[in-house]
């Protein structure tokens, strides 16, 4: 391999990479444009994670005066350069599609106008919006000797206001500064009333609107210069779990300290005033990360936008309704179907209702004594937080491990807690230091005169708002070691339990490593053997360094290795020597990607396993993750049908090559997009 090329791609570089194969779905004319603009919105909303979290730290770093070079050869002086030449081009590549694509809408008959574009019946319209709906909402912010510059408000959408005094200002005369923050709480585009014989909808976004009519805000004052931007503050949370006597108290408290994050990127509109520019950098001390915007800042809105648009189905993606999984549908008794056999669901294309049913069912079952479960992201109206409710105020036994540190749903997370422990819920906040990300329920029934645990494992998060946009797998099971482990690991979790020897499960930080490394060093040794040995693996990111090592390990023992992962991934296929047998493919779709499916094929004896966890340092050192076996044989050959149409996928899944950069892929075969397939369900589910 080539020694001025690290055998490692940089996480952060990674995932910039990714968030351009979002942008890509954005920019492909094949795509429905409602739909590229809410990939649009996509690019945004990551970008705006990325810098409060990821940047935020290598700022940190940077100020600590941090050298040391990471895995893959970057130090956080250089990464952060080389971040931001590349966030910066993608940034200007957004814009240009944002124009593409509002082009496109324009000739459906979807317009965003200037004020000055519309007709005097358009502005009496507006104008009426503005002083009855807009302007007793919005708060002048003077900033002079007597009021300091206000705290802003991360990723808010605010106006800076530069003003005179009524007259011609002198040359030496500075201007009077002030500023008028957007209000978040009111729709970013608002519909103006069609012109006569046009059918044509047309909008104007609230920050052109407030700007016609800022000098209601400034009597006496004239307006010089208004122009957008937006704060990004670094949005990590540091607790201090050790010293905490109440954890939840603990992230309240850092929650309020989150408004005051140092500042990690100012966004302002081209053409900003020199002077309203230098105000901003010198009070928020930005020198450097600064990104001029050729367009509306924050384009974010557009997923509400698109979402709002009705008569437009030419412009969406089809629709699709998940279908209630087929094994639950001619029974009102799901433990008796469970009982009999397992079951797989595979969301979106299947029903989330079968996993609030689930719950819902053991909530009202006189002989289900016990209900435990783990939350880590819930949706705003979860039916499933009722159900845990209505358990425990029936007497149930109801134990649930909510995890509070879920980034930015802590708040959710802590009303959600609040809500839980009234109805009589026991509700633990998981262990000092790790973060609960495993997903599993536990329910525990009395049946003739013994007891039978049944038991759901999934790869993503009990939310169902969620369930319909990401693709995840579900397991319903009543397997008797299945059940032992999930006692055993709630056990563990929410009291004092020694080091269990897990039967079926793999379990971060304990063993779960461990385990992958067990079972890729038997596929080596197969290899050895001269046996097919054959590993895939689809998951969300790949940058653990020891498991790419072990893996570099496998390909050179003559072991094929197939990896489906979505975003970052640190490992570089395909180098002479290291990595020739191992290929990388990353699907960016209209559903996020999000089951973590594991194959091993064990001579023969094929294993599959569902996973909470994908192989980050974090998952597997400092979060409680979960792989579960899938013993059914139907069902492995399910989860088979489900590699291989991610594996096969020629139309949306691109290809990573050694040098760490994407290629679509390119072959003879027939065209087939994965999502697509899966849509027909019960054409392939085993």
């Amino acid at each position: 391999m080539n020694k001025t090329i690290s055998q490692y791609v940089n996480r952060d570089l990674s995932w910039v990479e990714f968030n351009r194969r979002v942008l890509e779905e954005a920019h492909d004319p094949e795509n429905p444009l409602l739909e590229r603009a809410k990939f649009l919105a996509i690019v945004s909303s990551n970008l705006d994670e990325f810098m409060s979290v990821r940047v935020a730290g290598i700022q940190d770093q940077i100020k600590a005066g941090y050298t040391k070079r990471d895995f893959s050869g970057y130090s956080p002086a250089g990464l952060w350069k080389r971040l931001m030449k590349r966030t910066e081009q993608m940034v200007v590549d957004q814009y240009r599609t944002y124009r593409e694509v509002l082009r496109g809408l324009s000739k459906e008959g979807i317009c965003f106008r200037a004020m000055d574009e519309l007709n005097p019946q358009q502005l009496k319209a507006v104008d009426e919006y503005f002083h009855e709906i807009v302007f007793p909402v919005l708060t002048p912010m003077a900033v002079d000797q007597s009021r300091p510059f206000p705290l802003l408000h991360t990723k808010e959408l605010y106006l800076s206001v530069l003003l005179g005094n009524g007259t011609d200002l002198e040359l030496d005369e500075e201007p009077f500064f002030a500023i008028v923050q957007v209000p978040s709480i009111l729709q970013r585009f608002v519909q103006v009333p069609g012109r006569v014989n046009s059918k044509k909808h047309e909008f104007v976004l609230l920050e052109d609107l407030i700007e016609r009519h800022i000098n209601t805000l400034f009597n006496g004052y004239t307006t010089i210069a208004v122009d957008p931007f937006r704060l990004t503050r670094n949005a990590d949370l540091t607790l201090n779990e050790e010293g905490a006597e109440d954890l939840l108290e603990e992230i309240e408290k850092e929650l309020r300290r989150r408004r005051w994050g140092l500042p990690v990127r100012l966004e302002y509109s081209k053409g900003m005033h020199p002077y309203a520019l230098l105000m901003l950098k010198e009070e928020l001390e930005q020198g450097e990360n600064l990104f001029e915007i050729d367009g509306p800042l924050d384009l974010s809105f557009l997923m509400r936008f698109a979402g709002s648009l009705d008569g437009y189905e030419n412009l969406k993606y089809p629709r699709i309704e998940p279908v209630y999984p087929q094994e639950f549908e001619d029974t009102e008794d799901m433990f008796a179907v469970i009982r009999q056999d397992d079951v797989l669901v595979y969301h979106p294309y299947e029903s989330f209702e079968a996993v609030s049913d689930f719950v819902l069912d053991a909530a009202q079952d006189p002989n289900v004594l016990a209900i435990k479960m783990t939350l880590y992201r819930v949706s705003g109206q979860s039916a499933l937080v009722q159900a845990l409710a209505m358990a425990a105020e029936s007497g149930k036994q109801v134990t649930v491990v909510v995890e509070l540190k879920a980034r930015f749903d802590e708040e959710r997370n802590i009303a959600w807690a609040r809500q839980l422990e009234k109805a009589g819920c026991h509700v633990v906040y998981g262990l000092v230091g790790l973060k609960t990300h495993a997903k599993i329920t536990l329910v525990v029934r009395r049946e003739q005169g013994m007891l039978r645990r049944y038991v759901h494992v999934g790869t993503g998060n009990y939310n169902d708002s969620t369930a319909k946009l990401y693709t995840d797998i579900g397991l319903f099971t009543s397997h008797p070691v299945i059940g032992a482990d999930a006692s055993a690991l709630f056990n563990e979790i929410t009291g004092y339990s020694s080091p269990y020897e897990w039967k079926a499960f793999g379990v971060a930080p304990t063993d779960l490593r461990e385990k992958l490394f067990g079972l890729i060093d038997r596929e080596k040794a197969h290899a050895a053997e001269g046996k097919p040995a054959h590993i895939i693996a689809k998951m969300n990111s790949l940058s653990h360094q020891e498991m790419i090592d072990k893996l570099y390990e496998a390909s050179q023992a003559g072991v094929r290795i197939e990896l489906i992962i979505r975003g970052v991934c640190c490992l570089r296929p395909g180098v002479q020597g290291l990595s020739e047998n191992i290929r990388v493919i990353s699907i960016v779709d209209r559903f996020l990607e999000h089951s973590r499916i594991i194959y091993f094929h064990n001579g023969g004896e094929e294993e599959l396993y569902l996973s909470s966890a994908d192989w980050m340092t974090r998952n597997l050192t400092r979060r409680i993750e979960l792989m579960c076996p899938v013993f059914n044989a139907r069902l492995r050959g399910t989860l088979m049908n489900v590699l291989r149409m991610n594996l096969d996928d020629n139309e949306k899944a691109r290809e990573l090559q050694s040098s760490g950069n994407y290629e679509p892929v390119s072959n003879e075969l027939k065209p087939l997009r994965s999502q697509f397939v899966a849509t027909n369900i019960r054409t392939w589910k085993c």
